[in-house]
């Protein structure tokens, strides 16, 4: 008996170690079976070659963006010596030349948006002006006279005598998104025309203190002094924005540069070229911004809106029944978000045209009816 159960142990043992052996050569068998597996590799070639050119955008934009240079008269600068009595008294009289001389010309730019020679560029440039200059990519140099300006939103339009120019093509306001290519256009430092490539870094940028309607856009392309009124294009080459500022520690680019959407730019040359000047709609209100504080405070589910603070006597909102401490959520059914929402959507309203306001006070909504005034000119400077 027990021979029996050790012969039937040594059998036992023997097979599993034959299926331990099987199963193992399987696993192999299969492992040896697979196919490898096939990772696409780019050649050398296609490695090298870069993902997209923006040549043509360039091509197709540059001939129409310019350069502007400004002259501006003043009163000759050794008038201030003689005026002092302790130079006079050392030097004596001295021969004096009355004449006004011309200052050193400032460097801008601009961008032809009119093949007749409209030129839109920022009123900065060109704002102390006695005389403008316009130099053409094609090297020719005319004189321009303004057409009209608009402080405000920092545009000026001038003319030259010229037909047949390089006119800039417009982009759709719409389409541009954060992320999308973008390419700055101007003269910067007075080293000649250059081409600068980045992304839009944000859109709607406001409260930055650099004009009353602010709408920029924000980009990472290179804008330095002398690009300012040049053009910003899209990948496609059409323009989207007017170079306008940069913010900068050292007077150089530091990757934060704004633009004034062509939305903006094109109503203040549809206005400037029919009335001369630029006008906008006024209610007459002052208005600060709704903090979470605030809004919580007025029983608000969120801080979207625009707290009127105070309301100009006898002005469109004062005859419409707006009171301090009304919160403006909506012009015309468009969502006011912000103090510079609501200035930028009363702004593109007509004067002597009726506008319906949203406002909400004392906690429940309301319609307010308003009739739109037209906005004084601002004091000059």
């Amino acid at each position: 008996m027990r021979k029996t159960w050790l012969i039937f142990a040594q059998t036992v043992t023997i097979c599993l170690g034959i299926l331990f052996m099987l199963q193992t050569f399987k696993l192999d068998l299969l492992k040896f079976n697979q196919k490898p597996i096939v990772i696409q590799q780019a050649t050398s070639e296609e490695s090298a070659k870069p993902a997209s050119t923006y040549s043509g955008a360039a091509k197709k934009a540059m001939p129409a963006v310019v350069n502007i240079f400004t002259f501006s008269k003043s009163i000759n600068p050794h008038q201030q010596f003689m005026d002092d009595p302790l130079f006079r008294h050392f030097f004596g009289d001295q021969e004096e030349d009355e004449q006004e001389a011309p200052s050193d010309n400032s460097l801008g730019s601009g961008v032809i948006v009119s093949q007749d020679g409209l030129i839109l560029t920022n009123n900065h440039v060109i704002a102390s002006a006695d005389a403008i200059e316009v130099a053409l990519a094609d090297g020719r140099k005319l004189s321009a006279t303004l057409v009209g300006a608009d402080p405000e939103s920092d545009l000026a339009l001038l003319h030259v005598d010229a037909k047949n120019l390089p006119s800039i093509t417009f982009a759709s306001s719409d389409k541009l998104e954060v992320g999308d290519v973008v390419l700055a256009i101007g003269n910067p430092f007075g080293v000649g025309q250059t081409v600068t490539q980045g992304i839009v870094s944000a859109l709607g940028r406001n409260h930055l203190g650099i004009n009353t309607y602010e709408n920029f856009i924000q980009t990472d392309a290179s804008i330095n002094p002398g690009n300012s009124g040049g053009a910003l294009i899209d990948a496609a080459g059409n323009l989207v924005g007017i170079n306008s500022a940069i913010y900068s520690r050292n007077g150089g680019s530091m990757g934060i540069g704004f633009a004034i959407p062509i939305s903006i730019a094109k109503q203040v040359i549809e206005q400037i070229t029919k009335e001369g000047a630029v006008t906008r709609g006024w209610v007459g209100v002052e208005a600060q911004n709704l903090t979470p504080e605030l809004a919580e405070s007025f029983g608000l589910s969120s801080a979207s809106g625009a707290l009127v603070a105070g309301v100009l006597t006898n002005s469109p909102a004062d005859r419409a029944g707006l009171k301090a401490g009304d919160i403006l959520v909506a012009i015309n059914d468009k969502p006011v978000l912000n103090s510079a929402t609501m200035l930028n959507l009363i702004a593109v309203l007509e004067p002597n045209k009726n506008a319906m306001l949203k406002i909400v006070r004392a906690q429940k909504k309301m319609d307010i009816k308003i009739l739109i005034g037209k906005r004084p000119a601002p004091p000059s400077e």
